[in-house]
């Protein structure tokens, strides 16, 4: 995509800024990959001194940690996300296209000793491969101070593979883990979108997002602005408001603000995977922003 259709760091700042006003206290930096985008710490750190903004996070397949980890602490990120679907090396290959495991894991430590505790590590769960993993991925959570997320696998995948079939479920996983390793609920979920699950020892905690089979709409407070300038209310959201068109044109903060509203006030009730209704989005969920 030309540099000059994506949103420069003062476009997504002021746009921070307006619906920091409005109530919006917590931004996350997704993709894609965010730390591709030169000068990312810049970024954030606009970000982080707008007045209102208590949370800022950052989803990242890792990779770039270890260059940027502390850049990124300083300039006032608050919290890490890191995407690791295998922790098997030609599993992770296979899924990523890349033999990059043993870069991931690095990054993670990285992100670790600069003071981004606790982690979290998004792992999407597809039946063909994370289910002989599972054991394996909660070790790796009772080991260090990060917290194992299993995202249920969503019809948003670039290759368009996704099935019903593949989908291994947040039930599925929290009974083959607790057999292994009891595990009990946390309560006070909210809005979030996992649910939190301690180890019964005490030796650390994972999360399910089981965003197929029990889907949370009625508690979704999200919204999504592209790389692009585009306003999304659901990650399934087939229509999209510009705001990129907003911000280079003549609108004012409050007609962005208005905008903004008229998008909130449109989101759906729910995303309708696995109805007759559903309508898979032009965009995957590297193009979204999970």
């Amino acid at each position: 995509m030309p540099r000059a259709e994506l949103l420069s760091f003062e476009e997504i700042t002021r746009f921070v800024r307006i619906v920091a006003a409005m109530g919006i206290s917590k931004v996350r930096l997704t993709g894609g990959e965010p730390l591709v985008r030169r000068d990312l710490p810049e970024l954030v750190r606009q970000i982080a001194d707008v007045d209102g903004i208590e949370d800022l996070a950052l989803t990242t397949n890792g990779i770039l940690l270890p260059q940027v980890a502390g850049a990124l602490k300083a300039a006032g990120l608050h919290r890490l996300n890191v995407s690791l679907d295998s922790l098997d090396r030609d599993t992770f290959a296979e899924l990523t296209r890349r033999d990059a495991l043993d870069k991931v894991l690095a990054g993670i430590d990285a992100a670790l000793t600069v003071g981004f505790v606790p982690l979290k590590v998004n792992a999407v769960a597809m039946r063909d491969t994370t289910a002989g993993e599972l054991l394996e991925f909660a070790r790796f959570a009772r080991e260090r101070p990060v917290i194992v997320r299993f995202i249920e696998f969503m019809p948003l995948d670039g290759d368009e593979q996704w099935s019903l079939d593949q989908i291994l479920t947040g039930d599925e996983i929290v009974e083959r883990i607790g057999a292994a390793y009891p595990l009990d609920a946390v309560p006070g979920r909210g809005s979030q979108p996992a649910q939190r699950y301690r180890f019964r020892d005490g030796k650390g905690e994972i999360g399910i997002i089981a965003t197929v089979t029990e889907p949370f709409c009625d508690n979704c407070d999200r919204i999504r602005l592209t790389a692009d300038g585009k306003l999304r209310n659901c990650l399934f959201a087939l229509d999209e408001t510009d705001i990129r068109g907003l911000l280079r044109g003549a609108a004012d903060d409050d007609a962005i603000a208005e905008a903004v509203t008229a998008s909130v006030w449109s989101k759906w009730r729910g995303h309708l995977i696995n109805q007759t209704e559903f309508v898979r989005p032009g965009r995957n969920m590297s193009q979204i922003g999970g």
